[in-house]
């Protein structure tokens, strides 16, 4: 298997739109809580949905992978899901539970890291589930607010909505035992550590 290179760097394409993402998030939880722009909320998660892609694209498209830009990319997802869920739950568009256990999913997570390190790992690695449990997500959260807008296209934008809601809940928790297990195995191995950093 062909090893991924990774470097160190910081001012990378990928990385910067990783910020511009980042960046994103207070300005979709203002829009969509202050002034209630749906529009240009819904605009904001779809610029968000198309860096996410892009900045993908580009770090593999240009060997621009970095140890930084691995943690900014689900980082980014993680708040624009906390920011949607908790933004939608004060506006009535999902109810709290919602709200509650997609966040609850990544606290969980974070409670296996410390084992994580006593191995030299810092993270597990994304799979292939975790990343359908965000695109699943990240189509639904749109699709949920064009639900608001009366008639005929809101309605189906609804409908639509809560069927990838439902399958981002459960693939999303699904990705999280998945991890639990990974760590599981990794502690049951005692002679498995991470390997050393190249210099």
């Amino acid at each position: 298997m062909q090893e991924v290179r990774r470097s160190n760097r910081v001012l990378t394409l990928p990385n910067a739109l990783s910020f511009v993402r980042l960046g994103g998030v207070p300005l979709f939880l203002w829009l969509l809580l202050g002034p209630e722009a749906d529009g240009w909320a819904l605009a904001v998660l779809f610029l968000a949905g198309v860096t996410d892609w892009l900045d993908g694209w580009t770090a593999r498209r240009f060997d621009q992978r970095s140890a930084l830009g691995e943690i900014l990319d689900p980082v980014a997802d993680r708040l624009y899901i906390l920011a949607v869920v908790i933004g939608f739950a004060l506006r009535d568009i999902v109810p709290w539970w919602v709200a509650v256990i997609l966040p609850a999913r990544d606290v969980f997570l974070w409670c296996l890291v410390p084992f994580l390190r006593r191995r030299g790992y810092s993270a597990l690695p994304v799979h292939f589930l975790g990343k359908c449990a965000t695109f699943n997500l990240l189509y639904a959260f749109p699709l949920l607010l064009l639900g608001e807008v009366e008639g005929v296209g809101g309605t189906l934008a609804n409908v639509f909505g809560w069927a990838f809601t439902w399958w981002g809940i459960v693939l999303y928790w699904w990705a999280g035992l998945l991890y639990a297990w990974q760590v599981r195995k990794l502690l049951a191995d005692r002679d498995r550590r991470a390997p050393l950093p190249d210099a």
